[in-house]
Parts: C-alpha cells; sequence; structure tokens
C-alpha cells in the first residue's frame, strides 16, 4: 500500500458531501418517467396493441407478431424521445446478478445511411451464449444456444442510452437458466392452486398474486479504504483484522441521525427509483456502524423482485458517484451484524382481498385461517428445503450467528394467532371464528395519543414471522436474488392447497357444510404443526436447536448438506408436480449452487494465503527486524540485554 491506514482515515474525513441532483418536483410528478407503464403505453401505442397487450399481462394471453411489432413501434418512438441509442434483453442468470448484451438501434437505410430500427422480432427475443453462463451441465461449448425472451408483466424502463428488456432465460431444449423462470412459474402454480379455494369465499376472484416487500440491508465503505484492502475487493469481506474497540456494544447506530454523505447517497438513490418508478419509501441506519438499509411500498412479486435487482445495479453506481463502494455481502466483517433481505410476503386476489390479514367478519376469519395454516403446514413440509433456497457460502457467515435468524426453519405466530390455534381445536367444526382486533394502549401522558398494539409482537430470531397480514422470510441474504427462495415458497404452498382441496372435495362430496369440512379438514393439520414449526420463543438459545431436532425440524448448519435437500424424493416430487421446476432443471441448480460454493470458497483460501504471503509476512518480519535493531542498539549502549528478550 502506498498509504498508510491513517492516511486513509484522513483524507475519509476530509472528503465533503456530493449534493443530490434533485429534480425540481415532487417525487409523484417524475415517479416512472423511464418505465414503459400504462400511462405510456395508453400514449404510444393504439387501442388495439393497448388492448392485447393488456389482454396479455392481465390474463395470460398470448400476445402474436402483429401486435409485438405494434408494441415495439411504440416503444421505439417513446425511446427516441428519451434520446435511446441501444436496447438489451435484461435478464438474471445464476450469478446472482443481472445481464445484459447492448445492441445499437441503427440498421441501414438502403441509401448509404442508417436509421434508428426496432421491431417485434428484438423485442421478442434475442439469443445469448448460454453455455457461457452457470448451467449445471445443461449447455456445453459444443452446444451453447440459448434464448431470452420478453416478459411483458415487468415494465421495460430507460437506463443511461439504453432501452432495458426484462426477459426470462432458457436453454435451447427449453429448461430454465435463470431465476425469473421458475418465479413466474411459482406465481402461476400458487395462483391455480389457491384460487379454487378462494373461490369457495368469493366466486368473483379470478387471479390470486403472491406479493413482495423486500428490506434490503447493506454497508457503504469509503473507497480509499476499500482499495487498501485486497479481501474486500475480491471476496466483498475482510479474511483478516481485529475487532474495533468501539463498534455496536452500546446500540447507538440504528436509527440514529443519517450521516450527511450518506445521506445524499440515498437521495440520489431514491431519485433515480423512483424514475424507474420503483417505489422506495424507507431508509435508516441499520444496527452495524456504516450498515444501512432502504425498503420500497410492497408489490406484485415478479416485479418487485425485478426492481430489487435494479436497485442492487443502481447502489453500487450512485455509490462511487459519493466515494463509496457498497458491500453487499452477508457478512464483511467480523464482530458486527451481517446483513439479510427481509422477504414479506403475502397473497391477494384480484378482487382486493389479503388472504393472510384477519376478516371483518366470521367467513372472512375462515378464509384468512384457511390460507394461515395451510401456508405452516408447507413451511412445516419443507423446512429443509426453505432452509436450502437462501443457503449460500456468504449467507452462511451470517444466519445462527446470534445476529440473523438460526438455521432451523420455524415460524413465529404471535400469542393472539396461537391461541386461536389452541382454541380451533377444541371448538365444534363450523363454530364462528373471532379474532381479536388491535387494542389500544394508554402511556399515560395526556399529550400522547392512545397507542394501537399489533396483534403479534416482533421476534427477531424467527426465521418465518407471522407479522399481522403476510409473513416475513428473514433469512433470505442480502445479496441474494429473492426468487430462489419465493419460488420454493411458492411451490411449497401451491403443492399443501392443492392436498387441501383435494381433502376438502372428498369431506364435502359426504354432504357435509362448507364451514364444517373445512374445519374437519383443518384440525388434523392444526395439531400437527402446532408444536411442531410453530416456536415463538428465543431462537438464538441452544435449547431451541435440541427442541428442533426432537419435534423433527432439518437442524444442518452445513451448506453442503444443506443443497442436498433439493434433490430430496419430496422436493423433486412437489417441484415436478406444481411445475416449477422439472428433474433436469433441479439437477443443473444443484449443481450450480455446489460449484458456486466451493468456488467461492477456494477464491476465499486462495485470496487468504497470498494476502498472509505478500502483505502480513513481509510486514511481520519488517517489525521483527526493528525489535532486533533496538534490541542491538539497547546492548551496545548499555552493555546488556535486559527487557530486550523477544
Amino acid at each position: 500500500m502506498s498509504m498508510n491506514r491513517f492516511d486513509l482515515v484522513k483524507e475519509c474525513f476530509e472528503k465533503k458531501a456530493v449534493p443530490a441532483e434533485r429534480p425540481d418536483a415532487l417525487p409523484s410528478h417524475y415517479f416512472g418517467e423511464l418505465t414503459f407503464d400504462r400511462a405510456k403505453m395508453k400514449q404510444y401505442l393504439d387501442n388495439a396493441t393497448l388492448r392485447k397487450l393488456l389482454d396479455c399481462i392481465d390474463k395470460g394471453k398470448p400476445l402474436d407478431r402483429k401486435t409485438a411489432d405494434g408494441v415495439a413501434a411504440g416503444m421505439k418512438e417513446w425511446a427516441l424521445e428519451n434520446h435511446v441509442t441501444h436496447v438489451t434483453h435484461w435478464f438474471q442468470p445464476l450469478t446472482e446478478g443481472t445481464a445484459e448484451k447492448h445492441d445499437s438501434l441503427i440498421e441501414y437505410d438502403g441509401n448509404g445511411g442508417v436509421i434508428e430500427s426496432f421491431d417485434g422480432s428484438a423485442l421478442v427475443q434475442q439469443e445469448p451464449d448460454a453455455s457461457s453462463f452457470p448451467n449445471g451441465g445443461i449447455r456445453a461449448t459444443f452446444e451453447a444456444r440459448g434464448y431470452t425472451a420478453w416478459d411483458p408483466t415487468s415494465p421495460v424502463f430507460i437506463q443511461d442510452d439504453t432501452l432495458c428488456i426484462p426477459t426470462v432465460f432458457i436453454s435451447y431444449t427449453g429448461e430454465a437458466l435463470d431465476y425469473k423462470t421458475p418465479l413466474k412459474r411459482s406465481l402461476k402454480a400458487v395462483s391455480d392452486a389457491a384460487l379454487p379455494v378462494v373461490n369457495l369465499f368469493d366466486p368473483s376472484a379470478k387471479k390470486v398474486f403472491a406479493y413482495l416487500g423486500w428490506e434490503q440491508e447493506y454497508f457503504l465503505i469509503d473507497e480509499s479504504l476499500y482499495s487498501a484492502r485486497p479481501d474486500l475487493m475480491i471476496t466483498g469481506r475482510t479474511l483478516f483484522g481485529h475487532n474495533s474497540s468501539k463498534n455496536q456494544q452500546l446500540d447507538d447506530h440504528y436509527f440514529a441521525a443519517i450521516p450527511l454523505r450518506v445521506a445524499e447517497f440515498m437521495r440520489d438513490l431514491e431519485i433515480a427509483g423512483h424514475k424507474l418508478g420503483i417505489p422506495i419509501k424507507t431508509r435508516h441506519n441499520e444496527v452495524a456502524p456504516n450498515q444501512f438499509e432502504l425498503a420500497p411500498i410492497y408489490g406484485e412479486a415478479n416485479l418487485a423482485n425485478d426492481q430489487n435487482q435494479m436497485v442492487m445495479t443502481l447502489m453500487d453506481r450512485i455509490a462511487r458517484k459519493h466515494g463509496f463502494v457498497v458491500l453487499l455481502h452477508e457478512k464483511p466483517f467480523e464482530g458486527v451484524n451481517g446483513s439479510g433481505k427481509h422477504n414479506n410476503w403475502s397473497l391477494g386476489t384480484d378482487t382486493g382481498k389479503q388472504l393472510l390479514a384477519p376478516g371483518k367478519d366470521a367467513d372472512g376469519n375462515l378464509m384468512f385461517v384457511t390460507f394461515f395454516v395451510n401456508v405452516l403446514a408447507a413451511v412445516q413440509r419443507h423446512n429443509g428445503l426453505l432452509k436450502a433456497s437462501i443457503a449460500s457460502a456468504t449467507n452462511a457467515h451470517r444466519l445462527g450467528g446470534n445476529e440473523a435468524p438460526p438455521a432451523i426453519i420455524s415460524a413465529f405466530l404471535g400469542k393472539t394467532m396461537t391461541d386461536v390455534l389452541h382454541k380451533l381445536l377444541e371448538l365444534p367444526s363450523g363454530t364462528p371464528i373471532e379474532i381479536a382486533g388491535k387494542k389500544g394502549r394508554n402511556v399515560g401522558l395526556v399529550e400522547i395519543p392512545e397507542i394501537f398494539v399489533d396483534n403479534t409482537d416482533r421476534n427477531r430470531t424467527s426465521p418465518f414471522a407471522f407479522t399481522g397480514n403476510r409473513f416475513e422470510f428473514r433469512a433470505v441474504g442480502s445479496s441474494a436474488n429473492c426468487s430462489g427462495a419465493l419460488s420454493t415458497l411458492n411451490a411449497a404452498v401451491a403443492e399443501q392447497l392443492l392436498d387441501f382441496k383435494a381433502d376438502l372435495d372428498k369431506e364435502m362430496a359426504k354432504g357435509k357444510k362448507r364451514n364444517v369440512a373445512i374445519m374437519d379438514v383443518l384440525k388434523p393439520i392444526i395439531a400437527s404443526i402446532i408444536d411442531v414449526v410453530c416456536f415463538d420463543g428465543n431462537g438464538y438459545d441452544e435449547a431451541w436447536r435440541i427442541e428442533a431436532e426432537r419435534r423433527g425440524l432439518n437442524v444442518e448448519t452445513s451448506v453442503p448438506e444443506m443443497i442436498k435437500e433439493f434433490l430430496s424424493p419430496t422436493s423433486v416430487a412437489m417441484f415436478t408436480r406444481t411445475g416449477v421446476y422439472s428433474i433436469g432443471e433441479l439437477q443443473s441448480r444443484n449443481e450450480v449452487k455446489w460449484e458456486t460454493y466451493s468456488k467461492k470458497v477456494q477464491i476465499e483460501s486462495r485470496v487468504m494465503a497470498r494476502m498472509a504471503i505478500n502483505h502480513i509476512a513481509p510486514a511481520a518480519l519488517e517489525y521483527k527486524t526493528r525489535l532486533l535493531q533496538i534490541a542491538n542498539l539497547t546492548k551496545e549502549t548499555t552493555g546488556n540485554m535486559d527487557g530486550c528478550r523477544m
């Protein structure tokens, strides 16, 4: 290093905040201006093209090539007005990042010049080299063809001078090579499985949506300090170091005033996100020093996941402008908290009903309990697989470290819902279900308004917690693509709902009324889960690991062992039944997870060895030489070596 650490720290303190580029308008005026959203569709598409495109988006109807040409023409007009010169198919390969190849819009005009051209074929499909991305053996150099195909349900957006088209990525033989394809399959699976159950209560519902609200944690490091650490630059975390004398032990960083340089970075990030239609809502300091979080308003899961990938890219680019580097590694520093990405997951209908929120009447409560119990049953049945879906070499450093959920998938319900389930086991089937609403609490000060307390507390040690109208999957890592966990969760819930509906049909065929039949099916499920997957206690306690193992939950902590769950008979049966993965796709993804894990560990070991040889050993030898020089000088001066022994 050409500069010592003290000079770098001094340089950091001397840096001034870079003001954010604030538009002269409120966010509501520029929100989504760089996305081809429904407002742009109405402006740039003719009525026939618009109607067919919306049928494709909302009803899943196929899009013919003539309509695709019409959509492309409208997109091109809008893009050129925004000074776009290139187009790319934007996709999510199994690298936990995004990929894109930029093509210019120019084509020969036949007269020696060029024109801007963009048609339906360029919009709908492109052909990247599938063998150059992680594929688990599905593709090879001598059979490299792969395809990207437009996903109309996620709006096209503009990044700099490039029109970005969200796409799926598949092989020549049809296997999924990305995160988006199985996520979309799982969304269809959970909708198809949930809709017949919903229709028992709401016959007008036509579709069920899965919703996602992600909470992105991250560290910001000054780029001067970052560039002085080869381990941070190459692996994303420090491999050598010493705990700071003051880190997070005073609990004074969480929700503290945001430093000015960081605040300007956050403003720039929010503005860029809002222009891209990303509804960033929250920003704050996290627990560890230099750790922060942002979160959006929740949205439809496929779109919300795309937006998370867009934000992760924006964070990296905008941080550099402010002299920072973003660290998304789950555990960049020993001795302080790591970073996660809580996935708030829920289900809702196209008629506006929230399936994981208590209802306003007995009928609504029965529908809520039906879905609530089936989600818990799915988590219990596939708790090992859900853990495998979030397992990685980086996330392994965070889970179970008394800062994040333990490596045991259990569900926190809270006292209200735990009492409801116990009561349902005792009540006669068909009895109307009552669930208490929020309670008021007075703090004893006249000037402070009454506080309304939620039905559930907040158990930070639970990896899968019910929080009033959704489940919060807290074990997902900060660097991960959310769709890995969501695809698994959606598929597991879909399978459970299929089984529930089949059992319900048998009971109703006996002549039982709907409510009685539903409770007769739910009661055995409740009895099987209430004392197994449901746990409201301290997940950090060693006694819980022992108890969880006794209950039959998966307590494995080794990532390679966790990954094996993808190819267990129950996992294969569930994924193939719901159509989320084929056997070949499961085998390939299992291979990719193994390969990624081993390569990351290998890279870290190589970096550690080279740092020890090239940085630490020379410094130690230099220090030892200085001590010897001092000892020799002392001997020459005093004639003895007392106090100079090493």
